[in-house]
């Protein structure tokens, strides 16, 4: 069976994941030394809750025909497949790697290539008629992050 997903699967996970990013640069602020970069952080903090926001959003705005399952899954397999995707890629449980600012950024530009990466993969899994442009907001809020990590890393270093 070839696994077939739609907007609405794909962006659950993105409100999942932007949580969670959330929770990572809280904690990363509550441990990195200095006002300014622990206010950087939070600020990053605030920009996943947006996300979260504006994907919650997109979720209520699709269409039925978006939202419809289009394969048979009696037993919910496709979202434990994506599930087990995104936990593979350590999504849901970034862990800070040092108190170090400089440490922060890199691990953060990763996951966020990461995730990228997730949803450039799994947006051909999803048929034009399910939202497979919805995926490309998603991607586009992702690419806004990654700049904004690498030009405060190069400011730093």
């Amino acid at each position: 069976m070839t696994n077939e997903f739609n907007a609405d699967d794909i962006l659950e996970m993105a409100v999942k994941i932007e949580q969670n990013g959330a929770i990572f640069y809280r904690d990363a602020a509550g441990r990195v030394e200095g006002e300014k970069n622990k206010n950087f952080l939070l600020e990053l903090a605030r920009m996943e809750d947006e996300h979260e926001i504006i994907f919650s959003n997109l979720k209520k705005e699709l269409t039925a025909q978006e939202k419809l399952i289009t394969t048979f899954d009696p037993e919910d397999e496709n979202i434990l497949y994506l599930k087990a995707f995104a936990d593979s890629k350590v999504f849901f449980k970034k862990e800070i790697p040092d108190n170090n600012l400089q440490s922060i950024l890199n691990c953060a530009i990763g996951t966020e290539k990461d995730s990228i990466a997730f949803y450039l993969g799994v947006k051909e899994l999803v048929p034009e008629k399910s939202g497979r442009s919805r995926i490309d907001a998603v991607i586009k809020e992702e690419m806004g992050h990654i700049r904004l990590l690498a030009g405060k890393l190069n400011e730093i270093c």
